[in-house]
């Protein structure tokens, strides 16, 4: 299975901006998700999506022990943020436009288990998104959000607030499973059995 790394440099190597008028020349029956009208045009409904897709378990659960084990929260924003885009989520340029949102949701969310958060790689000078270079006064509220816990007004709504309330603590709590339904139910002992073996012992 690739790494977190491996996948970043796929999604950067993919990430190419069509030549204009290619999509004419395309049976448009056999179009790609990305090559049709996109399914957000604004960011703050895509950002509310991304919340609810974000919190899911088993997407919960991923990105959540990705941050525990030291993966730049940037990199697993543009994992998430390309995956969408193939999809048909969104365009390229509100692609960019919703990096910083994701992130400060994953910081939220990771802040609320305690874990520590890395934003991006501290040897690299020069930080890419999707092959562009990220501004530092952006990248430098992003480390200041993580180190501080605190987001910016306005990226969790109240409504996401009390969502995230419902979600576990720990980590250690969403990596547990839940009972089988087809797990066979405990057998409750019988009292009447109990009671006539502890008179056979009298």
């Amino acid at each position: 299975m690739a790494t977190i790394e491996e996948e970043l440099i796929n999604v950067q190597n993919k990430l190419e901006r069509p030549i204009p008028g290619s999509s004419l020349a395309q049976d448009p029956d056999n179009a790609a998700p990305y090559e049709k009208a996109p399914t957000y045009t604004s960011v703050h409904a895509a950002t509310e999506d991304m919340f609810i897709a974000l919190i899911e378990k088993e997407k919960y659960m991923a990105v959540m022990e990705a941050v525990d084990e030291g993966v730049p929260v940037l990199q697993i924003a543009q994992m998430i943020l390309f995956e969408e885009f193939q999809k048909g989520s969104f365009n390229p340029d509100l692609m960019m436009m919703m990096v910083e949102p994701t992130i400060y949701i994953i910081i939220a969310l990771a802040e609320r288990l305690e874990l520590d958060i890395v934003i991006d790689k501290d040897d690299e000078d020069d930080e890419e998104v999707f092959g562009t270079k990220f501004k530092e006064k952006k990248l430098e509220a992003l480390r200041g959000a993580a180190k501080s816990g605190i987001v910016p007004q306005g990226v969790i709504t109240p409504v996401m607030a009390a969502q995230m309330e419902e979600l576990p603590e720990t980590l250690e709590e969403t990596s547990q499973p839940e009972e089988s339904l087809l797990q066979a139910p405990a057998v409750a002992e019988d009292p009447v059995q109990n009671t006539q073996s502890l008179m056979a012992k009298g």
